[in-house]
């Protein structure tokens, strides 16, 4: 989210969304609630990541006025409860991130965030590349059916680094609740490839429930 009182272009400017909580909520639904309201989204992903309260995390003497200003109460310290989801950005509401000046900016082009956001931000990533790697969150950004290029794709962006193809294909296709479909893709220049989908009930039938694709 940009900082309302600065015009200028750069990252810098920019804080993570969130709001408070009120007296009647839970964490949880705080946490549903806001990126509702930011996203027009519900149901979707949504883990609590890192509770952020070290008494010097408000230390700049702009963050204390911008807080002050915008609640309207004495802020001297602020415990953040971090939450972080996994969103299709196409399926989000426009109007609504609009509204709330707010925007998606590529990870590469963060270099610093206002309070302590940008320690969020690195600790988020870190996290999800853990999960990524001994859950199956991964297929909450992908389509009902994708390809193994498409998966390899996900990894390799949110990892940041590039994988060795024949190493990938497989270790992925040893997984039972990774089904391939009779459909192929469609319209592309290439061999089609075959489609495959995640079947969340046999992976958690499974008796060994983590991925263990250490790439």
């Amino acid at each position: 989210m940009r900082d309302p009182e600065n015009n200028g272009n750069t990252i810098i400017d920019f804080k993570l969304p969130g709001n408070f909580i009120t007296d009647e909520e839970d964490l949880e639904i705080a946490a549903c609630r806001i990126l509702h309201e930011l996203t027009g989204l519900k149901n979707i992903y949504l883990k609590q990541l890192w509770v952020f309260g070290s008494p010097s995390r408000i230390s700049k003497e702009r963050d204390i006025k911008w807080l002050r200003e915008t609640t309207g109460l004495p802020i001297e310290r602020v415990v953040t409860v971090a939450y972080y989801s996994l969103i299709k950005i196409g399926e989000s509401q426009e109007d609504l991130v609009s509204k709330n000046d707010a925007l998606w900016v590529k990870l590469n082009d963060i270099s610093d965030l206002a309070l302590d956001h940008f320690e969020i931000l690195q600790k988020g990533l870190k996290t999800l590349r853990s999960r990524l790697q001994n859950e199956p969150v991964g297929f909450e950004l992908l389509p009902k059916k994708f390809t193994i290029r498409q998966l390899q794709n996900l990894y390799e962006i949110i990892l940041g680094r590039d994988l060795d193809n024949r190493n990938f294909r497989k270790k992925i296709l040893k997984a039972q609740y990774l089904v391939p479909t009779i459909d192929k893709e469609k319209e592309v220049a290439h061999k089609p490839a075959r489609l495959f989908m995640f079947d969340k009930q046999i992976y958690e039938k499974a008796e060994m429930r983590e991925l263990g694709f250490q790439f």
